[in-house]
């Protein structure tokens, strides 16, 4: 056996190498670190965590049974508030945040300082949070559905101009090159080129957003921008139990419903 094969034999199979291993080593550990700086920034109290479950099952105790007899009364019109808010929100948003995706697209939009004016627009809308925009909007005009429309419009422009974007920018070239070979104006190398390869995905970007503004118009009513999440605000503020329980039942069962509207429309459509 000469010396290259005795040299083979003697290695000895590593999954890592030494450098790999101190580096996922300082990973780990920042992340533990991390994790234990948060724990003791946040002030977690270890009495509240072993006194939970004992709160908790007072607190379901107290919620049962529901009050089913304020649904019609003040909880219903409420419902049809948020969803009205998440509609209306989300049509806005839809109009508003088309052409921006036109304008962030690279392939669309030829000018470098246009794409990037464009994406910042999309980037400061959706690092501004919903709540944020109500309550801005709740300033400006006051409380009711009108600040949290407003607040749902503004805050799906980022989230819909990004992703549209994206669909326009992963386009087949072909039919746009053929378009513009042909000396198509630029409007219609947009209605004939682009759009219907990106109808798919435009309509699946508006009822997944229509699907996630349905949950976030609840939560704005909590800031005093309309809907249902004003129901649960006073009937928390009140300690009306019962009536709590009732509003989250009446929450549940428009956020399945929704869900389930969506999936069957998506089913129909694309």
């Amino acid at each position: 056996m000469n010396n290259a094969a005795a040299s083979v034999m003697e290695r000895e199979w590593r999954r890592y190498e030494p450098g790999e291993r101190i580096a996922r080593f300082v990973v780990y550990a920042a992340i533990v670190a991390a994790v234990v700086m948060s724990i003791r920034t946040v002030e977690v109290i270890p009495e509240f965590i072993l006194d939970a479950p004992e709160q908790v099952v007072d607190l379901l105790k107290r919620m049962w049974p529901p009050d089913v007899a304020s649904y019609p009364k003040e909880i219903h019109a409420a419902l049809l508030d948020s969803l009205h808010i998440a509609t209306v929100g989300t049509v806005l948003g839809v109009a508003m945040a088309l052409p921006f995706g036109f304008l962030a697209a690279r392939n669309v939009t030829p000018w470098p300082w246009l794409n990037w004016m464009a994406r910042l627009i999309l980037i400061s809308a959706r690092s501004v949070n919903t709540l944020v925009f109500a309550l801005f909007f709740v300033a400006v005009f006051g409380p009711g559905a009108l600040a949290g429309t407003l607040a749902i419009a503004f805050h799906s422009i980022g989230f819909v101009g990004r992703l549209f974007s994206e669909a326009l920018e992963n386009t087949s070239p072909g039919p746009i090159e053929a378009l513009r070979a042909a000396g198509a104006p630029s409007a219609s190398v947009i209605t004939y080129g682009y759009w219907p390869q990106v109808v798919p995905a435009f309509w699946s970007l508006v009822l997944f957003r229509w699907d996630i503004n349905v949950r976030e118009s609840i939560v704005l009513g909590l800031v005093g921008a309309g809907g249902v999440g004003m129901a649960l605000d006073n009937a928390l503020n009140l300690f009306q139990w019962n009536r709590v329980a009732m509003v989250l039942l009446a929450i549940l069962g428009v956020v399945i419903a929704a869900e389930v509207a969506v999936t069957y429309i998506r089913k129909k459509i694309i």
